[in-house]
């Protein structure tokens, strides 16, 4: 039997999904989550052969769970089904070692069929984001994207560069490249293009 937690924030897909599931023969869902938190000590605790995880949940994103699984080296393989086709978060799935990456109006199916490949090493992408992906790859590198995350929150130049030990000057030239390389006309501009746009912060 191929044991699944179900993380979903929408009560009721979640429900639908779990009910979907059980049809299969060789499918139990021992257990379900409504956001990151939750999600992770549930992988914890139940320890699930295979994790279905949304993105946008509360208190934690699905790619903040998967990555802080791959830094506590859990044993759980991971597929999430998503409505958003960003490319940003398509490349920090992979980074983060998921194996599956579905969009939620796959047909039902597809999704049986993506749980056993993916539980027989295989890895199951929707094509749609793999051409997506290939069309946007993200030019930031990891300073511009770690001094943008920090602007995300409010910081200004001085806090960040504080808070990464680099001088003002510094930190001015890598906010000035990101929004070059973004073609935004300030900070808010390009967190918004770099974020929630293309998924890439």
């Amino acid at each position: 039997m191929i044991r699944i937690l179900i993380v979903e924030d929408q009560r009721m897909l979640r429900g639908a999904l779990a009910s979907l599931l059980d049809l299969e023969d060789d499918f139990e869902v021992i257990g379900e989550a409504g956001n990151g938190e939750e999600a992770l000590q549930r992988i914890i605790s139940l320890q699930p052969d295979l994790c279905l995880m949304d993105i946008e949940m509360p208190v934690m994103s699905g790619l903040d769970v998967a990555e802080r699984m791959q830094r506590l080296g859990l044993n759980c393989r991971i597929i999430i089904l998503t409505t958003f086709a960003r490319p940003g978060f398509l490349e920090r799935a992979v980074q983060a070692g998921v194996q599956g990456y579905l969009l939620k109006d796959e047909p039902s199916d597809r999704l049986a069929e993506a749980i056993r490949r993916v539980m027989n090493g295989g890895r199951e992408v929707s094509p749609e984001l793999v051409f997506g992906a290939a069309k946007s790859l993200n030019p930031l590198t990891e300073r511009e994207k770690e001094v943008l995350k920090l602007a995300a929150t409010g910081m200004n130049a001085n806090h960040i560069a504080a808070s990464l030990h680099l001088s003002y000057g510094t930190v001015r030239n890598y906010l000035s490249e990101a929004f070059a390389k973004l073609d935004a006309k300030n900070r808010m501009e390009a967190v918004a293009i770099a974020a929630e746009e293309k998924g890439w912060l």
